[in-house]
C-alpha cells in the first residue's frame, strides 16, 4: 500500500486552517479538544505539537500547556508558552514533560515513529502521548467528490505505528454523524478546507442534499512511557 504525506500549508495559506476551525465550531457535536483534555487530567505540564493558534490550550484546565508549531503564521495566535519547531526534533531536554499531545499533526510527517521517538524521548517515565488522527473513511458522504490516498498516520495503521515506539498503547474511537451542515456553502466549504479541489467542492455542494449529516470517525491513540524500574 501507498502511503501519502499530507501536505503542510499553514503559512502559504492559513485560510483553509481557519476555515475548518470555523466550521467544527459551528456544525460539529463532536469535543475533540474535550475529549483530549480528559485524557490530559492530572498532568501537570503538557506539550501540544502542532498547538496552531490555541485550540487546545483553551480546552485544557489544570495543566501548564507549551505549545509547539512549524508555522510561524499560527504560532503567533497561540498563548504563551510557545516555541517554533518540528516534531522531528523538538527542542527539549529528554524527561521533561508529563504529557505529549499531537492532534491532527502526524500524517505531515513522512515517518510518524520520528516524532513519536521525539515525543517519548522528552516524557518523563509514565509519560502520556495523546495523538489524534481520522480514518480513511471519514466523511463518507463526499466519498464520490475525492480521491483519498492513505497517509502516513490514518487511525487503521496509528496504533502499531505507537505501538512500536510506547510500551503500553490505549485507542479510544469515534465512527458518529456529529457534523451537520445547513447550507450548499456550508458543504462546499467543509471540502475546501479538507483539501477538495474547488470544482468538484463546487459540484458537491449543487448535488448534495442540504442540511447534510456528515459521519465522522478517528481515533484517539494513546501510548504510555514505562516508569523507572526498581
Amino acid at each position: 500500500m501507498t502511503f501519502a504525506v499530507v501536505p503542510r500549508d499553514y503559512d502559504s495559506t492559513p485560510e483553509r486552517y481557519r476555515l475548518g476551525i470555523g466550521i467544527s465550531k459551528a456544525y460539529s457535536s463532536h469535543d475533540l479538544c474535550g475529549r483530549v483534555a480528559e485524557q490530559l487530567r492530572g498532568r501537570e505540564l503538557v506539550l501540544d505539537v502542532g498547538c496552531a493558534e490555541g485550540v487546545l490550550s483553551a480546552a485544557v484546565t489544570g495543566s501548564r500547556l507549551v505549545g509547539l508549531d512549524a508555522s510561524m503564521t499560527l504560532l503567533r495566535g497561540h498563548p504563551e508558552p510557545r516555541v517554533l519547531g518540528d516534531a522531528v526534533a523538538l527542542p527539549f531536554r529528554d524527561g521533561v514533560f508529563d504529557a505529549v499531545t499531537a492532534i491532527n499533526v502526524l500524517y505531515h510527517l513522512p515517518d510518524p515513529a520520528v516524532a513519536l521517538r521525539e515525543a517519548h524521548r522528552v516524557l518523563k517515565p509514565g509519560g502520556l502521548l495523546v495523538a489524534a488522527t481520522i480514518t480513511r473513511t471519514d466523511s463518507p458522504e463526499f466519498s464520490a467528490y475525492r480521491v483519498r490516498v492513505p497517509s502516513t498516520f490514518d487511525a487503521e495503521e496509528a496504533p502499531s505505528i505507537v505501538e512500536s515506539v510506547f510500551d503500553a498503547v490505549a485507542v479510544d474511537a469515534w465512527d458518529a454523524p456529529y457534523v451537520t451542515l445547513p447550507t450548499r456553502e456550508t458543504v462546499r466549504d467543509y471540502l475546501l478546507m479538507r483539501r477538495v479541489a474547488a470544482e468538484a467542492a463546487e459540484r458537491a455542494a449543487a448535488e448534495l442534499p442540504v442540511p447534510l449529516t456528515v459521519t465522522k470517525r478517528g481515533a484517539l491513540v494513546m501510548g504510555t512511557k514505562a516508569a523507572y524500574r526498581h
